[in-house]
């Protein structure tokens, strides 16, 4: 099973610049998992300390939000497209 896992511009410094990745993972505890061993800097990016999905991560799984799809207990098809969006805060002063 191959699922892509397309990487924002936002967080590509902390993938080499790498705009999309293949991996195998189930789940989503899996797809951290593997991020986390390859990309050492991302995983604060990704978890917070006690492990749990950051709060203003947002996760789509072929263009659904993953809460819709059954969050974390989701599991992943062959030929899921998994994108992560990190909410960016900003605005004029």
């Amino acid at each position: 099973m191959s699922i892509t896992v397309q990487i924002p511009t936002a967080l590509r410094r902390l993938t080499a610049g790498r705009p999309q990745l293949t991996c195998s993972a189930a789940n989503l505890g899996e797809l951290f998992s593997e991020l986390d061993s390859q990309f050492p800097d991302l995983k604060p990016h990704l978890r917070d300390e006690a492990g749990e999905t950051r709060r203003f991560l947002n996760i789509y799984v072929n263009e659904e939000d993953i809460r819709f799809l059954g969050g974390a207990s989701y599991s992943f098809q062959d030929g899921d497209e998994v994108l992560l969006v990190p909410s960016i805060a900003g605005g004029l002063e």
